[in-house]
């Protein structure tokens, strides 16, 4: 190995050990209380050597949303490629799927979906902006092929698979978010439960559009003359 590969590995060592120390710092303190120095600290690093890594805490917490980002492709990805299954297990293996990448790291999750709806969120650095765009466009991309393939059966006849996965980007966003509102004020209930009743909506209502698509104006005819 040659002297650059050794730079650039304890380079990505290095960020590693300080992403790691980041972690645990906003698991203990929250994210708003966290400093940069309570993470140097974690790290065993001066803050100067946190700051050659990461320019603030915010580019520091959305690095790592990448690791969760890309899980939550995984997953999806897992969903869309199940083809033995029905929309309906699709549905409901999706909601599963949603439920795990939440289990997987709900303090990053939110922050994620904290800096997706704040000013910070555009202050990042272009190639990181770019990314965590890129991955999580493409999971919304993914979730909508789920329903394409009914859709092209007429299925649910006049809906748009992305409209349908902007849909269940909302609902698992806004849930996840709802989470922390929860846990911070002692309401009853968790994520799962109210999951399972936003996925048993939208179920309800996409399976019930397309059983009264299905109907057509001929169909009640039919139906009317047979009664004479």
């Amino acid at each position: 190995m040659g002297i650059k590969e050794r730079k650039e590995r304890e380079k990505e060592r290095r960020r590693q050990q300080i992403m790691v120390a980041a972690k645990r710092v906003f698991s203990d303190k929250g994210f708003s209380r966290a400093t940069m120095e309570d993470i140097a600290k974690e790290a065993e690093l001066s803050a100067g050597t946190i700051y050659l890594y990461f320019k603030n805490k915010d580019e520091l917490c959305a690095s790592l949303t990448l690791r969760i980002l890309q899980y939550l492709q995984m997953r999806v990805e897992h969903v869309y490629n199940e083809k033995d299954l029905n929309i309906e297990g699709k549905v409901e293996t999706l909601k599963e799927a949603l439920y795990d990448v939440y289990e997987f790291d709900p303090l990053i999750l939110r922050n994620m979906f904290h800096l997706h709806s704040s000013e910070t969120f555009k202050n990042l650095s272009s190639e990181l902006l770019e990314e965590i765009n890129r991955l999580s466009r493409k999971s919304i991309r993914t979730i909508g092929l789920i329903f394409k393939d009914s859709l092209k059966d007429g299925l649910f006849e006049n809906r748009n698979a992305m409209e349908i996965a902007y849909v269940v980007w909302a609902v698992f966003s806004g849930l996840a978010l709802w989470e922390e509102s929860r846990q911070t004020f002692a309401y009853e209930g968790n994520l799962k439960e109210t999951l399972e009743l936003a996925f048993e909506i939208i179920r309800r209502g996409l399976f019930n559009y397309a059983i009264d698509a299905s109907s057509s104006p001929s169909d009640d005819a039919d139906d009317n003359s047979e009664d004479e």
